[in-house]
């Protein structure tokens, strides 16, 4: 299988042209740091053509983590016969940026004999604001075809499939020998005079964009002042939180309603007896109560979509760094701590972005406290039993989402804590100087950031719905048999919840909540789960009631639900975090220590939590 290369610099929109070229919907944000490893597809219209995206990097010398591997797999993959081209992305809207790395693969291109392509993208927006780049007169310059293209629109991607075919038939291997002494030496002279170089060719050939810069520089005025930048950005967060109950109220009425109206129509169907019971007790009681939530995943991912597609998530990062400093991380550090709001898993890669090694120690420690998405269900639940759906403003304010914002500050906060504390007890080592690319303001693209948000929320219920419904099945089995439901505390899940009921007690939870957070620890949204198929056993009519109400029929004391909330802010690592965690950083040693600490700061905290509420 022949292969062409897609390389370029962060935020040129590289895997925007993967995703068009190959059909694919592979993550896509402005800011950089988004590819953190490879990405392999098949040409949609160029046969027994594979296309492989290279995580973005400024340059051919790498700094941070995806920049290494970026380079490393960019060598490698030179000297593969496969290889049959190279494109090298940039930013038409900033050639000045794109072309020093630009330059270092050309001339790394014509020293293995491999043909390359440069593909100037954002043309849309050249083609918005009556702005052109010199095209012929740049492939002139850099000796090698330059094609403007946009991944937005499509716009000049059949242009580029056909010069590939031609070239690719044609076995073009031109412009071998090197263009100047300028691209042949290694040295820090050599970098000086690319960079002066990139410059002249930008400034000659690239488009007049001081109009793009001027309303950057307008918008950045307000966003990154002292006091405007610090009171928009917690107005941004607080609308992010607010929206999650507010938008996603109307569908998770609807998904219950719909659950409950199927088990109500179903269950007459089927006579009394274990099939009955399993659809009552597991599927409706358990897997209906974890589908309620799945509203609130597409749009959190949603609004996130929009701040990442916006540009204004590096400048969040930039807001950031200072505070971020003083625990000991870096403003890079909250790009993947913000993603692990959505997962840990990809935020764990996203931290190979932070150049400096402590940083991104420390990054992965405050990382499995993020609030992800994972644990949303466990959080709208209980806020749902303890906390009224009171708004203001219209309905723009609510106090559920008030509650929700004051839970994701917790975690963020016991991260910081937590990696400020590791910074003080550690050997002080050299840091690196931050630096931040700030990407250009785009609208944003609704309709790719809601296939993005649908997709997200379908890979929640596929990915945890095959967990969920192993656990719930588990659960069920243990929980009906011996004595067919008769009494949940006799049965055999009762014996093991009775078992480890001592270590939950203190916090006022009995065995049934203490076998739900035991069994969260295969995926967090378990817990919902597994307590609705424990509370479905324990019903005795087919009724179909929510689990919020038959958690409030039990007189769940509301110290015991807040301690919950907190025992889940601060605990509970998955398997699939820790499996991760211990590959990225290369040390298990290090993965379990962190699931024992946690979870004994978790017990701790809720224990304090419990008694506080006690005795106000």
């Amino acid at each position: 299988m022949s292969s062409v290369l897609l390389v370029g610099t962060p935020n040129s929109g590289k895997t925007a042209l993967f995703n068009r070229l190959t059909g694919l919907n592979h993550r896509v944000a402005n800011y950089p740091g988004i590819t953190v490893d490879l990405s392999v597809g098949r040409f949609a219209k160029l046969s027994d053509h594979d296309l492989i995206d290279f995580p973005g990097t400024y340059s051919l010398k790498p700094i941070s983590e995806e920049e290494r591997v970026a380079v490393a797999q960019f060598a490698r993959s030179l000297v593969d016969p496969a290889v049959t081209h190279v494109l090298c992305v940039v930013d038409a809207t900033r050639l000045e940026k794109s072309l020093f790395l630009c330059l270092q693969v050309i001339s790394e291109c014509r020293r293995r004999g491999r043909p390359v392509t440069v593909l100037a993208n954002m043309g849309d927006i050249l083609k918005r604001h009556a702005l052109e780049v010199d095209a012929e007169g740049l492939a002139g310059a850099l000796n090698a075809p330059v094609m403007v293209v946009s991944a937005r629109t499509g716009e000049g991607l059949d242009q580029v499939i056909s010069h590939l075919e031609e070239a690719i038939q044609n076995d073009l291997q031109v412009w071998i020998e090197p263009a100047s002494n300028l691209l042949a030496q290694d040295d820090d002279s050599a970098d000086e005079r690319l960079y002066r170089e990139s410059h002249r060719l930008a400034a000659r050939y690239g488009a007049p964009v001081e109009k793009l810069l001027q309303v950057q520089s307008r918008l950045d005025r307000f966003f990154l002042g002292s006091v405007s930048g610090g009171l928009a950005f917690w107005f941004i967060m607080l609308t992010l939180f607010q929206s999650i109950f507010t938008w996603s109220a109307p569908a998770m009425d609807a998904v219950e309603k719909s659950v409950a109206a199927l088990g109500q129509w179903l269950l007459p169907l089927v006579e009394h007896g274990i099939a009955r019971d399993f659809l009552a007790d597991a599927v409706f009681s358990g897997i209906g109560a974890f589908l309620v939530f799945v509203p609130q995943i597409f749009v959190l991912t949603f609004i996130i979509g929009l701040l990442e597609d916006s540009g204004y998530l590096a400048r969040a990062a930039l807001i950031c760094h200072k505070p971020l400093h003083f625990f000991g991380l870096s403003g890079k550090s909250f790009i993947p701590m913000l993603s692990g709001v959505a997962c840990a898993i990809p935020a764990i890669y996203a931290a190979r972005s932070i150049e400096s090694p402590r940083a991104r120690f420390l990054t992965y420690l405050a990382i499995p406290l993020m609030p992800c998405s994972a644990r949303l269900p466990v959080y709208a639940l209980l806020i749902a039993i303890f906390i009224p759906r009171e708004t203001a403003l219209g309905g723009l304010v609510g106090l559920q989402g008030l509650t929700l914002f004051a839970i994701y500050s917790l975690g963020m906060v016991a991260g910081l804590l937590v990696a400020g504390v590791v910074n003080r007890l550690s050997v002080p080592l050299e840091q690196v100087p931050f630096m931040m690319e700030l990407p250009a303001y785009r609208l944003p693209a609704l309709i790719p950031i809601a296939r993005k948000s649908i997709q997200r929320a379908k890979h929640f219920v596929t990915k945890a719905g095959l967990v969920i419904l192993t656990v719930t099945i588990v659960v069920w089995i243990l929980g009906y048999f011996p004595n067919y439901g008769a009494d949940l505390g006799e049965s055999w899940l009762g014996m093991v919840g009775k078992w480890i009921e001592p270590v939950f007690q203190p916090l006022g939870l009995d065995w049934r909540y203490g076998v739900a957070i035991v069994s969260a620890f295969l995926a967090r949204e378990v817990f919902v789960g597994t307590l609705g198929t424990i509370m479905g056993i324990e019903g005795a009519e087919d009724n179909i009631i929510p689990l919020v109400e038959q958690v409030q029929a039990t007189g769940l004391p509301i110290g015991s639900g807040f301690a919950l909330l907190v025992f889940f802010a601060i605990a509970l690592q998955c398997v699939s975090t820790v499996a991760i965690l211990a590959k990225e950083a290369q040390s298990w040693g290090l993965a379990v220590r962190m699931v024992v600490a946690y979870l004994c700061l978790a017990w701790l905290a809720a224990w304090v939590t419990f008694q506080l509420t006690a005795l106000i």
